[in-house]
């Protein structure tokens, strides 16, 4: 018989390099839960950030681990705590825990035990905070040697954002994210100056829940959902409005839901962008899994940290590397 899992949970914080800003917030210090399941002398852990746009609250998450505890440390697996517990961080740091642990137990990598093919090194973007044109100007110029960055906009004076972006970076890949900040009225205007700068993709240009002006517009680039795509439910209603998805683990709930989304958007011709929130390498070193079936990386959570994990990834520059077995999987 097998022993008793435990489940402990925990807050930890890192401060962040610098201030890191998007057009609705900004914040100094990432604030994460920590969740730990062993069994044994096995151990698994997984890492989740909860997000206050999603109505979630650190008090929230730690309530919503402590409530499923019991199951988990009875035996419940991963395919039924998708079931038992909604979308969000809270089941996202268990679901990769039981990842963690189930890899250890069996002395194999998570990617073997869930049939994928191995993790390679893959380029990440870095971010550049949201703020004004000549402020953000300077922190591409500062990042311009990397090979591609992620642009946050959302407000007045996006136009002269992107092309003060591109202006700093005349040879990196952009990609911009709006943060849900445009409106229908100044869409197609946006767009255009993005692919006027060379812009590859726009993450989120409006709302959620007034998306879908996108059906009534030509897309001159690509568009990728990030606030509007959540678990497999939410990914149906993308066709035809998107035509990429923002797959983060703390949105699915887990590494679980997450290669089931991924597997239902491209099966419906959308591409796949892997994303996170600022956070620790034990956060990112799941999602590396779901990267040899991604367009675009943007794995940087680490980067924006003073300090990260001790056994954290590895990243040469922007080139980030699968996550050693000691960290995650």
């Amino acid at each position: 018989m097998s022993p008793l899992r435990t489940l402990a949970s925990r807050i930890e914080i890192f401060p962040c390099a610098g201030r890191f800003s998007l057009s609705r917030d900004s914040r100094t210090e990432a604030v994460v839960v920590v969740v730990e399941i062993s069994q044994g002398s096995f151990r698994g852990r997984g890492e989740c950030v909860p997000y206050a746009r999603y109505g979630e609250t650190i008090e929230g998450t730690l309530a919503a681990i402590e409530a499923v505890a019991p199951d988990i440390e009875t035996g419940l697996g991963r395919d039924s705590l998708t079931l038992q517990m909604r979308a969000g961080a809270a089941r996202n740091a268990i679901d990769c825990a039981l990842w963690d642990l189930e890899a250890k137990i069996a002395r194999k990598p998570a990617y073997v035990l869930a049939g994928l093919p191995q993790p390679l090194p893959v380029i990440t973007a870095y971010t550049i905070s949201f703020d004004s044109p000549d402020a953000m100007a300077a922190a591409t110029r500062a990042a311009s040697a990397r090979p591609l960055l992620k642009i946050k906009l959302g407000g007045a004076g996006d136009v002269q954002r992107v092309r003060a972006a591109r202006a700093a970076a005349p040879r990196a890949r952009l990609i911009v994210d709006a943060n849900e900040g445009w409106t229908a009225r100044n869409l197609e205007a946006n767009l255009a100056a993005c692919a006027e700068a060379g812009v590859e993709m726009v993450e989120q240009p409006l709302p959620a829940d007034r998306d879908h002006a996108l059906e009534e517009i030509t897309r001159s680039i690509p568009v990728c959902a990030d606030e509007s795509v959540h678990d497999r439910a939410t990914v149906p209603a993308l066709v035809g409005r998107y035509d990429a998805i923002n797959v983060k683990l703390d949105k699915t709930g887990g590494l679980t839901e997450a290669l089931a989304v991924v597997e239902l958007a491209r099966s419906k011709g959308l591409e796949i962008f892997v994303g996170c929130m600022v956070a620790s390498s034990l956060a990112m070193a799941p999602a590396m899994l779901l990267t040899p079936n991604a367009r675009w990386v943007d794995l940087d959570g680490p980067l924006l940290l003073a300090k990260d994990r001790p056994e954290g990834l590895r990243y040469d520059g922007s080139l980030l590397y699968p996550p050693p077995p000691e960290l995650w999987g």
